[in-house]
């Protein structure tokens, strides 16, 4: 903030320049929460012999031996393709005791030739395997959160516990037991949320995408499970739930205006705070991972409906009963996406500023500094999770040694700040259309590898590219030097098509899985067939 004003307040202020600053000011708690959870984070990391442990005391009560009680591993299922789904959940199901885990595939696929399909797949998998159930509800009443809640409900007799697995889920039977054992060290836990990692990709973009994402989810979460403590987040999927007090407190009814909560982890887990049951993070991904979009125009479509649900949390802060941490859980869900329009009104009004004349006693140095510090904060938890794997050479071994790693953080930053602003520009086009009845919901997901054309990518990304025209000419008839500050954020909106279709090329993907760059440990260390 003092960089800030620094920078708007030489020369005096103009109207453009007192709203930049109110515009920055909102951006400030998500920064700030970015930096201070990833240096908190790379503390812990670097410092404690045993981080999840340090930040997870269920981990250091564990007692040896098989579990106590029993568990249902659920996964929810809508229209998907289940010769990618059951996989894994035959790799998982073979490796756990029979007598305390059993398998419930809850599919919510409306009655048709799909649903004959997935369940005459399922039959041929359960084969063999008396403990593997199937059960198709006929209406989606409450989405996921309500076909989870009638399985609590009507088949979950005699399970202590219960899994919960979206279908691109995957976890190890070594990652499950972990979970187990936790639960049962601690008798108030209601939540285990696991960690969570992208599977090795094919596709060039979630390849890069989710590269940087692991280094910095490792960060962040282990910063954030030490001071957020026994009030953690819940985010929907590979995560382990005691049963009777979630199926009590976490019925989710319709909100004030008759619609259905759409992002409803984070409200079961504020449920389970107010009436004292513990909701904790393991902020190891070991064994515990899921699928990426395989495209970015998959990536945004689940990206705006992540921001559709999460705004709904506007409703939901003033009800009686939610903790402090509660509360907060729910504003930084907000604050997730509500940085975008503010982000992108700095833009439009720091070009507009320029053009009327403003700005021309700006000094150029603490501007410089700003967007860098700026950026820093913003990139904090993946640059903490970089340099752990950098000052950790066993670990670095994993990603194929330092100079692999250090390629890999370079191609994705450089991924990330080509992506970054165009991912902007859609949230807030489509948060600015949300008040004007703008319907949101959850459709089935595309998981597949496909290459994308430029008519597809065009009809999705005009908005943004037409944006950044028009940026381009405010910001290049102000002055050079303002184009030039400006020129990365604009390169990301002009060239969104070419980046949507780049990133999904088949050759492009190819060529980098032949460079080796971006390689997980999963896929590095993965037999040969």
């Amino acid at each position: 903030v003092a960089l800030a004003i620094a920078v708007l307040a030489p020369g005096g202020w103009t109207v453009w320049e007192g709203l930049i600053l109110l515009c920055f000011l909102g951006t400030v708690p998500w920064s700030a929460l970015s930096a201070a959870n990833a240096l908190v984070g790379l503390a812990i990391l670097l410092a404690a012999r045993d981080p999840p442990a340090a930040v997870l005391p269920a981990l250091r009560a564990v007692r040896p031996g098989p579990p106590r009680g029993r568990t249902a591993i659920a996964i929810c299922v809508r229209n998907e393709d289940m010769d990618a789904v059951l996989p894994p959940l035959g790799r998982l199901m073979d490796g756990l005791d029979p007598e305390h885990f059993a398998l419930w595939v809850l599919s919510d696929t409306p009655a048709g030739p799909a649903a004959e399909a997935e369940e005459a797949a399922f039959r041929a998998f359960a084969a063999g395997r008396p403990n593997a159930h199937y059960r198709r509800r006929t209406e989606n009443e409450g989405f996921k959160a309500g076909n989870v809640m009638d399985f609590l409900d009507h088949h979950a007799e005699g399970f202590d516990h219960f899994l919960c697995l979206d279908a691109d889920s995957e976890m190890t039977p070594e990652a499950v037991l972990r979970l187990v054992a936790c639960m049962e060290a601690d008798d108030r836990l209601a939540i285990v949320q696991q960690l969570i990692h992208g599977r090795p990709a094919t596709a060039a973009f979630p390849r890069l995408f989710q590269f940087g994402m692991r280094q910095g989810m490792r960060a962040w979460a282990t910063g954030q499970a030490w001071w957020q403590g026994d009030e953690g987040p819940y985010w929907g999927h590979n995560a382990l739930i005691r049963i009777a007090p979630f199926r009590e407190l976490c019925r989710l009814g319709p909100l004030p205006d008759g619609s259905r909560i759409l992002s409803h982890d984070q409200v079961e887990a504020t449920r389970l705070h107010a009436a004292g049951w513990k909701v904790r993070v393991l902020p190891d991904d070991t064994g515990s991972a899921e699928g990426n979009p395989p495209t970015f125009g998959d990536f945004v479509t689940r990206d705006l409906r992540w921001a559709g649900g999460n705004m709904q949390y506007l409703a939901l802060l003033r009800l009686p009963g939610m903790t402090v941490m509660a509360r907060w859980q729910l504003v930084q869900a907000i604050l997730l996406f509500l940085g975008a329009p503010l982000w992108c009104a700095i833009l439009v009004l720091a070009g507009v500023n320029a053009v009327t004349g403003g700005g021309v006693s700006t000094p150029t140095g603490p501007l410089v500094l700003l967007l860098a510090a700026g950026w820093a904060c913003h990139y904090a938890p993946k640059l903490a999770g970089y340099a752990e794997l950098l000052l950790k050479p066993a670990l670095a071994d994993r990603y194929g040694g330092r100079a692999a790693v250090a390629r890999g953080a370079a191609a994705e930053i450089a991924f990330t700040t080509l992506m970054e602003p165009a991912r902007l520009m859609a949230q807030t086009l489509f948060l600015l259309a949300l008040p004007f009845g703008l319907k949101v919901g959850w459709t089935a997901q595309n998981r597949a590898d496909r290459g994308v054309s430029w008519g597809d990518a065009a009809r999705q990304f005009w908005p943004p590219t037409l944006a950044g025209l028009l940026l381009t000419w405010l910001f290049a008839a102000a002055s050079p030097l303002a184009l030039l500050l400006a020129a990365p954020v604009l390169a990301s909106l002009l060239f969104a098509i070419p980046f949507a279709v780049l990133t999904a090329d088949p050759g492009v993907s190819a060529r980098l899985r032949a460079a080796g760059l971006c390689a997980l440990p999963e896929e590095i260390q993965a037999p040969a067939r």
